[in-house]
């Protein structure tokens, strides 16, 4: 937890819980290289590529399964893997045949009976290069996304080992750079199946730490894309959002601000930069079709991208080397952003559920702010944690400690933005919740 001192505003403590800081520091660059080394080998990832051996898209998928099913055996039984079939239609644009596509999933099956939260880590398996139906040529896709892979087939071999209340699925997704279409898939599949998908965090590309352009060099920054106004909004949750002033304080801004918090607390030398927007610039990821059907989604994005090295034909042109190849990985900065990622989860899936009915007291005017909550539906909150900014502000300044299930504060709500989470015997934390008027 990170907390200011009295009196002293420039002094920070950070506490650190023992286990999940050394799950944090067994984050290997060797083993996130290894990775990357064995699925570039397949020469193309392409949606569209054709079935062959030791190369192309099945190939590879064959081999992050192999690597999820390698770590089922110190699991306890709780880690389970498979590749989720499925069958997509041409549609006369990017899938130009019928074409079964997979994601590969790695299931850490929550040990509390009780407990059916579920939480999502994502990367896409699928590459290209410049012309998007090249289904032949050799596309390597070291960093987009063979990055956000790694980083999944490292946390497994983590994180299997520990046991978590929750659910954690690991999936590799396919058909990203052709339309989000594996994504679509898993999304539609866990609201039909009725999940209780609390969180959902898309990698994609964290492993580049150059620019193209303006060459900078930089392993310290990771962004953190969130929506402000939800794709998935009702005209009442409208209704609500506007009266209370709420379009930064969506589900998943909580989710950003929680990232940014825990994960500069585990990893050093790294700051998490909050970026206010869905995705970059009129562009989108595996995170989207998550936002649209009503999940909270975010997507992690390194800093800094290098477009030399992105959607390009291998090539050298006027000296300058194009295309996705695996000399342009920065491992140390993506041992840290899978280390985040890590840290994020077990913080997630080792905490009790959020406080349930969640609002601030409106049924008189006051200078001071009265909230009142119930308790979470999964897991024992030991207490609860009242937050506190400026209405200018994008982090949370104070945090109040309170056992009990209200708390008033000596400041107005026309003044300052408040949320609850919950706080486990373990001191793990929930995602926050922004209240309701109540009176």
């Amino acid at each position: 937890m990170l907390s200011t001192l009295p009196g002293m505003a420039q002094v920070t403590s950070i506490h650190r819980e023992p286990e999940l800081e050394a799950m944090v520091k067994a984050v290997s660059k060797d083993s996130l290289q290894n990775y990357l080394e064995g699925l570039v080998s397949f020469g193309t990832r392409h949606t569209l590529s054709k079935d062959q051996q030791g190369r192309g898209i099945e190939a590879a998928r064959q081999y992050v399964l192999s690597r999820f099913r390698s770590f089922e055996s110190t699991s306890g039984g709780r880690l389970t893997a498979e590749i989720d079939y499925f069958q997509v239609e041409a549609d006369g644009r990017r899938v130009d045949r019928d074409t079964r596509m997979g994601n590969v999933m790695a299931t850490l099956k929550g040990a509390d009976p009780e407990d059916d939260r579920v939480f999502v880590v994502s990367g896409h398996i699928d590459s290209r290069v410049s012309d998007i139906m090249n289904a032949e040529a050799d596309a390597p896709g070291a960093n987009d996304d063979g990055s956000g892979v790694v980083a999944l087939i490292e946390m497994v071999r983590i994180m299997s080992q520990q046991s978590f209340p929750a659910t954690i699925v690991f999936v590799a997704v396919s058909g990203e750079e052709q339309g989000l279409i594996g994504a679509a898939h898993l999304a539609r599949k866990a609201k039909n199946e009725n999940w209780n998908l609390v969180a959902m965090i898309n990698n994609d590309m964290i492993g580049n730490s150059t620019s193209s352009g303006t060459d900078l060099r930089d392993n310290t920054k990771l962004r953190v894309f969130s929506e402000g106004v939800p794709l998935f909004e009702t005209e009442q949750m409208g209704s609500v959002r506007q009266s209370t002033n709420a379009e930064n304080d969506s589900k998943s801004r909580q989710l950003a601000r929680y990232i940014k918090e825990v994960g500069e607390r585990y990893v050093d030398q790294l700051e998490i930069k909050l970026i206010y927007r869905n995705d970059r610039f009129l562009r989108g990821g595996d995170h989207t079709p998550f936002s649209r059907e009503g999940f909270t989604a975010v997507r992690l994005c390194e800093m800094n991208e290098n477009y030399f090295h992105q959607h390009q034909d291998i090539r050298m042109e006027d000296g300058q080397q194009y295309g996705d190849l695996i000399d342009y990985i920065d491992y140390e900065y993506l041992r840290k952003n899978t280390a985040v990622n890590l840290a994020v989860l077990a913080s997630l899936a080792s905490a009790p559920g959020v406080p349930q009915e969640v609002g601030v007291d409106i049924s008189g005017l006051s200078n001071s702010t009265l909230l009142r909550w119930k308790s979470p539906e999964n897991g024992t909150a030991s207490g609860y944690y009242v937050l506190m900014r400026e209405t200018s502000d994008s982090m949370w300044e104070r945090k109040f400690y309170t056992a009990e299930l209200e708390m008033e504060l000596p400041y107005s709500k026309d003044n300052y933005f408040f949320a609850v989470q919950s706080v486990g015997a373990n001191g793990a934390e929930s995602l926050p919740v922004f209240p309701r008027p109540v009176r």
